[in-house]
């Protein structure tokens, strides 16, 4: 069967009143035939017949034994660091999503949880830096913003020969696009804020687990701390993923598009595509995705912040916005947003560099884009000529 129309048919059918709209069970309890004797459910904190439709239709695109729904991204993440005891360490790849850097450096390292940054593009990285108290690798492929590839297989194996956990966070490629429990991942993570949920209209987290041992562990998890999406934005979330196949498949269209477009243009340095041959592991991601999705990231060759923020505030289709995956375009500047958290130092030699642009690309026609973002460059070139002129 095909995986859309599979998709489609994992939602399931209400039992009760035939909705083939997955109905949103709006309470916070429920009345029990006697003590401990219920429908299944009790308390809606600990589970709720929306929330756990969505976990079952994410975990079976994940190919995971099971999958808790969350209250944002971080509380996925962090639901994981929850494993996690004093003295493990956590091996991480250097390009990671600020929000990340700032829950392991701010909030873990205090309770003696260490973090190791590798470039892990390179799996014997990843060979080298684990030791005995690594208990996580955690992944992001594509990373956010520089889209570095990894090799989920390579690194799955590394771990497991070293009794560490291998967590990804397959935010950017979805689903859709790359399977990574197949891979050889224990865990995989999502904001469902992004291309799961789809229309920027909701904030939502996800955790699917290999084994149903490691299912059942995040799930107490969950129930214990509470971070719970609600059951409104698990039904915005069901009917995102419902549209998942199509919208990915046209986002990355466009961003090939897009990305082979301003691989010419005069005023870009460098592009970080992974659809595009020089991309560093061009190759692996071919190998471990469908498709390449619809993040594009960019350099300037005038390498400079002000630049940068020049063309993020003059185009007018790509809104200016963090987040991504939704049905608009959206871009932004990293340096001063998203990883605005990282020290300058680390973030620059991760590859954020100060002129660095993070495109979302939407669902719009790919000319209308191109059009926009040249205006934005040509407008940026003419500032910085005049400025230069003045000084």
């Amino acid at each position: 069967m095909n995986n859309t129309t599979k998709l489609i048919h994992s939602v399931p059918v209400d039992p009760l009143t035939g909705s083939i709209s997955v109905p949103i069970y709006q309470t916070s309890t429920f009345v029990q035939d006697a003590p401990g004797e219920n429908k299944g459910y009790d308390y809606a904190r600990s589970n709720n017949p929306t929330r756990a439709a969505f976990e079952s239709i994410v975990a079976e695109l994940e190919g995971g034994a099971g999958a808790s729904a969350f209250a944002s991204g971080l509380a996925a993440i962090d639901a994981v660091v929850k494993l996690l005891e004093t003295g493990d360490e956590i091996l991480a790849v250097d390009d990671i999503y600020g929000g990340a850097f700032r829950l392991f450096t701010h909030i873990y390292a205090k309770f003696g949880i260490t973090v190791n940054y590798v470039d892990t593009t390179d799996a014997g990285n990843v060979l080298d830096a684990i030791n005995p108290k690594t208990k996580l690798v955690w992944l992001e492929t594509p990373t956010n913003p520089t889209l570095k590839i990894s090799d989920i297989e390579a690194i799955g194996k590394i771990a497991k020969q070293n009794g560490a956990l291998l967590c990804v966070d397959n935010t950017f490629a979805s689903p859709a696009l790359q399977q990574p429990i197949k891979l050889g991942a224990d865990i995989v993570v999502h904001s469902a804020t992004k291309y799961l949920g789809g229309h920027s209209d909701l904030i939502a987290g996800i955790v699917v687990c290999k084994t149903q041992e490691l299912a059942d562990k995040i799930k107490f998890i969950q129930n214990a701390s509470g971070a719970i999406l609600s059951p409104q934005d698990s039904w915005l979330a069901i009917r995102g993923v419902e549209t998942l196949y199509l919208r990915v498949q046209e986002h990355s269209k466009n961003a090939l598009t897009i990305a082979r477009f301003l691989e010419s243009h005069p005023a870009i340095d460098k592009v970080y595509y992974p659809g595009l041959k020089a991309h560093l592991n061009h190759d692996i991601a071919t190998q471990q995705q469908s498709a390449f999705g619809g993040i594009i990231s960019f350099t300037l060759k005038n390498d400079t912040e002000a630049a940068a923020k020049t063309v993020v505030c003059s185009t007018s289709l790509f809104k200016l916005a963090e987040s991504l995956g939704g049905v608009k375009s959206l871009l932004c500047h990293p340096a001063t947003m998203t990883h605005k958290n990282i020290p300058a130092e680390k973030r620059r030699s991760s590859g954020v560099a100060d002129s660095l642009i993070r495109l979302s690309v939407g669902l719009e026609h790919p000319d209308d884009l191109i059009a926009d973002i040249d205006q934005a460059l040509l407008k940026s070139a003419v500032t910085n000529r005049k400025l230069a002129e003045i000084a």
